[in-house]
Order: structure tokens, then sequence, then C-alpha cells
């Protein structure tokens, strides 16, 4: 399904629990969802990795990617995304070129850069809440553009719990230093032209001859989109995730980018959080507990079971903790149709994507794919 002009739409699930609900009942969800996704003629349909997240249910995206292909046709599935910090290059390359020979044409692999060290680089340069106001929003071509994120995990005792959870995740410290020799090791693996540093040939039969899309994705102009670039690869931009630095991210892909025989010119995609129903007051309704769910995630707790409506409006807020999801509550695209449409097409705009990638989340599953159905029959029209 494409439209305005010709732009595809994509799906981002983090299999979120429902408060009340299991990880199990969120896994069964994403495999419907699945289903119905591809009826409404979405493009992709991607999951995400997250440990030790009460509210996330998407922890071995490999995994729910063969379930997903398997109880689908002709929508293609993939990783958003694996991060590259906990598995060796060789792993994932074995992993998706398993699932690429089993679905062929329909894999996709998105890669991130996740992993020990980039987790206490991200915790040591985080603005600490109260340390002044929150800087006003601007616009771009009519998309929204706040000031930075703040989060608390730069408190000690949020490094203490990140650092307890790293450690079980048994991640590579070194993960990241050289983001873009270890995304080259997958590919030589999957060209079958792998060689160590000492100029031994080493072949990867389940990786080898791969048909998986291989994608970056990032939050920054940094190693993703520069690594992405380098190497001809179609880049995914978190507006989603840092809606602050979405300008700077795509600038600096384009910038870096080298054409290749595959890729002559550099391809991006978008994520944006949305939430789709047919009155303006259901859809803010059905949002509403996403501020109280980014709270948990920003405060280093982890993402909590996604609340209720009336859950939510519970919930008593502090000045200080409104300040550490404004940026997130303020980019969720939330309306009837017709707005959300104006609003993305304002993004795709804005970052001059050729894809965009929606992750809705709501508290009731029906909701939630009927979000999903809303914005496809309001994209399609143009």
């Amino acid at each position: 399904m494409t439209s305005p002009s010709g732009t595809p739409l994509s799906v981002l699930d983090l299999s979120p629990v429902p408060s009340g609900a299991t990880g199990r009942d969120a896994l069964r969800n994403s495999l419907d969802l699945a289903r119905r996704a591809e009826e409404f003629g979405y493009h992709r349909y991607w999951v995400a990795e997250h440990h030790f997240a009460e509210g996330v249910a998407s922890s071995a995206p490999a995994v729910l990617i063969a379930l997903i292909a398997s109880a689908t046709r002709t929508i293609r599935v993939g990783s958003g995304a694996v991060p590259l910090g906990y598995y060796a290059p060789v792993t994932v390359a074995e992993q998706f070129g398993t699932l690429s020979a089993a679905h062929p044409g329909r894999i996709d692999l998105g890669l991130g850069r996740s992993g020990p060290g980039r987790v206490k680089e991200f915790s040591a340069r985080q603005t600490a809440p109260g340390s002044g106001p929150v800087a006003p929003n601007r616009e771009v071509r009519g998309l929204i553009i706040p000031a930075p994120a703040r989060t608390r995990f730069g408190d000690p005792a949020v490094r203490e719990r990140l650092a307890a959870q790293q450690a079980l995740l048994h991640g590579r410290e070194d993960a990241g230093k050289d983001y873009l020799a270890e995304v080259r090791e997958i590919l030589d693996l999957i060209g079958g032209s792998f060689t160590t540093g000492d100029d031994l040939a080493l072949r990867a039969p389940a990786a080898e001859g791969a048909d998986a899309e291989i994608w970056l994705l990032g939050s920054s102009a940094g190693a993703s989109s520069t690594a992405a670039g380098a190497l001809g690869l179609p880049f995914v931009a978190n507006y989603h995730v840092s809606p602050s630095s979405v300008l700077e991210t795509v600038d600096a892909y384009r910038a870096a980018f080298v054409p290749t025989a595959e890729r002559p010119r550099p391809h991006v995609m978008v994520s944006a959080d949305v939430v789709v129903a047919r009155e303006q007051e259901t859809a803010r309704r059905l949002a509403s507990p996403y501020a109280r769910w980014v709270l948990s995630i920003r405060s280093g707790a982890g993402a909590i079971p996604f609340p209720t409506p009336d859950e939510a409006a519970a919930f008593p807020w502090t000045e200080e903790q409104r300040d550490l999801v404004a940026d997130r509550v303020d980019t969720q695209i939330v309306g009837d149709p017709e707005t959300v449409v104006e609003r993305l097409t304002a993004l795709r705009d804005a970052t001059g994507a050729d894809e965009l990638l929606i992750t809705t989340i709501a508290h009731d599953h029906e909701e939630r794919a009927r979000s999903y159905e809303l914005l496809a029959e309001a994209w399609a029209k143009g």
C-alpha cells in the first residue's frame, strides 16, 4: 500500500504487553497483527528487540520473524533492529541467512549498535531532569522538532540496574567501536568473501548467498548513519525514538552515501509513533497512556505494561516528569485519519523519506489493529 505520492508504509511492532496481560498474549497479538497488516497492504512488518522490559515481549527477533513469515504470505518481515552489541556478526549472518533460505525475497535484516558500551556512552551524556527549562519546539515544513530528550539514565541507581542487565545479556564490551567493520563482516559472510585479519578465508554456508535486505537504524548523526552511507545501504532514522535529531541524522546519512550498483542513491525510511481513530477524541483517549509508558522508559525502570486510559488518567504527574516525556508526547501523531495523513506527509516531506515505518501502541489489541487499518485506508486514498 503506497501513497501519498507512492510512499510505502510499514509496521514496527514491539509486541507490547498490555496491563493485565502476559508476554504470551502479546506475542499472539503480534502474529494476528502481522496477518492483518498484510491484508491492509503494509509493505514490511518489522519486530523490535528489547530485554528486561515488562511491557515489551519482542526479545528474540529471529525466532519471531520465522513465526510471522510462516503465518503470512507476501509481506516482507524483518528486524528493527538486531542490536549487534549482543551478537557476533557471524551469528546474525547465519540466523538471517537461514530465514532467507526459508522465505526467499521476504526477509529484512535491520541492524542497530546497542550493547554494553553503547549503554554506558548513552548514560554518560544524559541531561539531568530539572537542569533548566525545556526549550520550545520548532517546526520545519510542518514537522515538530523538539528539544533533545532528558532521561534519568545517568542516575547512579539506574546505571547500576542497567549494568546488571548488561551482565546477564553477555554483550561484547568492544561492540560498536568499529561498527562499520562489524556490518562489513556480515556483508562479507553473506557474499562469501570473508577473511580474517590473517587473510584466512572462512565460509558460513547458512549465511552465504542470502537475499535478506540489510538496513541500518540510527537515532543520531553518528556511527550508524555514516556506516549506512559508506556501505551504500538503506537507512532508518528513528523519529519515534529521537525526534529532536531526525533531520541531522538523515542529512549525515545522505552526506556519507557512496553509490553502489545495487543502490545508486540513498534510501531513507523514517519511523513515527501513530494512533488513529475515526474521531479525534477517541484517538486521544487511546493514546493517553503513552506518556506514562514513555516515563517508565525515560526514568530508567524499563517499559511497564501498557496502561489502560483510566489507569493513565489516575497517575499523579509532576512537572519534572512531564519534562521527561515532552518530546515524545509532542511528536506522537494522533488523530482522525485525515489529520494523521497530513502529519505523516509533513514528516515525509521534511525528511525526504522514501518510506515510513509506523509503530502503534494501544491497550486494546483490536483498537491497535483498527488504527493500522484506518491509516492504511486513508493513506491509500492520498
